[in-house]
């Protein structure tokens, strides 16, 4: 197993650190810095207080707490990427999509958590055409998988 170390420096005093739920989480949760209210079908950037160091080669992704997912609080665009060098304030996007006009996110709330992968070194390589025969997907797309 692989320990990565990521500094975490909290710039208000009621930011909390993040935590995990279990021994065997995945993810870290996050927290609400301020009491803030999500607009039905409107994006607000939530503030969490806190600024992180991610090592190089690696990558925060912030992903949807399931309890708040079922209530109809979301992040619109399903995963945000936090990137090795950036270094201000976390945010969450979230967007309401439950009933009633509004979601109201308490200061000290879980609104969502930060996972910490991988993310290898990659170089695209430009050719003139693929083998598409080393799949037996080839170019299907939108659905295709499993119609042969």
């Amino acid at each position: 197993m692989v320990s990565v170390k990521v500094k975490v420096a909290r710039v208000h005093s009621d930011s909390k650190m993040p935590t995990k739920g279990s021994e065997y989480a995945a993810g870290w949760d996050l927290y609400s810095l301020e009491d803030t209210e999500v607009p039905f079908r409107k994006s607000v950037k939530l503030r969490t207080g806190i600024h992180v160091e991610i090592p190089e080669g690696f990558e925060g992704q912030v992903r949807a707490r399931s309890s708040l997912g079922s209530k109809g609080l979301i992040l619109p665009h399903s995963i945000g990427t936090i990137d090795a060098d950036y270094r201000g304030e976390l945010f969450v996007l979230m967007t309401w999509i439950g009933e009633g006009d509004s979601y109201l996110v308490n200061a000290g709330e879980r609104i969502a958590q930060i996972v910490i992968t991988p993310v290898p070194k990659v170089f695209f390589e430009e050719v003139d055409i693929l083998d598409l025969g080393k799949t037996v997907r080839g170019d299907g797309g939108f659905g295709s998988t499993g119609k042969f």
